[in-house]
């Protein structure tokens, strides 16, 4: 168990939270001595500044999804549990918050923030009899008051069905997640443009993003994956959600096999 994950365990039987969305985030937050503010501010969505005492969060109000605004509040939680002796001031912005680490504490921060939000155990009862799809992942993001890319990335670690993830930035494919033990292998494109045929490599080039009714995409296997001999790309229909960022460039891709 890592860090992140135990230490947020240990907040939650601590204050007997069974449903974080039950309470509000801030009152926590306010109980483990750390001040909230919000204020717009150039570059970072977040801020933390450690005292003897007490820490202010500084949020950035130009934030305008509240899932979002919710995980960059427990994010900045994570690191006043477990960096307040490490550094006296910390800044997170969009590349911080993202799952494709940066570093020992932006993991701990971020696997902190997903547990206090989705406890393992809930997200796993709230999504293992339900068939995959964007409409589930938008269900739970509901459910659990988090953004759809926090809900993607704990979907991953707890899902019962196997996704790919590769994040692009600017038009350059720059991480990739694979389940392990996955059947299939994804075509390491890291410092490479999306593919094309693929959905990122659509809006990318075409600025196309689909509607909801639309944003489950069918795609060839062998548009991210590597066919081996045996292989076909009739064998099995495989399919692109994306997640798009137009204000940063971004697109978190979905890839999954339909079984």
């Amino acid at each position: 168990m890592s860090k992140g994950v135990r230490i947020a365990r240990e907040l939650l039987d601590q204050y007997g939270i069974d449903d974080p969305s039950e309470i509000p985030l801030e009152t926590l937050i306010y109980g483990r001595d750390a001040i909230i503010r919000e204020k717009p501010l150039s570059n970072c969505d977040g801020r933390i500044v450690f005292g003897n005492k007490k820490s202010i969060i500084t949020i950035n109000s130009n934030i305008e999804f509240e899932g979002k605004r919710r995980f960059v509040l427990a994010h900045e939680l994570g690191h006043h549990e477990m960096h307040r002796n490490e550094i006296p001031v910390h800044f997170d912005n969009d590349a911080t918050l993202q799952y494709f680490k940066n570093g020992n504490q932006e993991t701990q921060a971020n696997e902190f923030a997903s547990e206090i939000l989705m406890p393992s155990k809930l997200f796993l009862s709230q999504s293992e009899r339900k068939r995959f799809s964007p409409e589930l992942l938008r269900e739970l993001s509901n459910l659990f008051l988090t953004s759809l890319t926090s809900t993607v990335y704990r979907y991953f670690d707890f899902g019962r069905h196997p996704i790919c993830l590769i994040y692009s930035y600017n038009n350059v494919v720059k991480y990739w997640k694979r389940p392990d033990e996955y059947p299939h292998f994804l075509i390491n494109r890291i410092n490479l443009p999306p593919p094309e045929g693929s959905v990122a490599y659509e809006f990318f080039n075409e600025k196309k993003i689909y509607t909801k009714a639309n944003s489950k995409q069918r795609v060839w296997k062998s548009t991210w994956f590597n066919l081996n001999r045996e292989e076909d790309d009739n064998d099995t229909n495989f399919y692109e959600f994306c997640i798009i960022t137009p204000k940063y460039n971004t697109v978190l891709s979905v890839i999954w096999e339909e079984i």
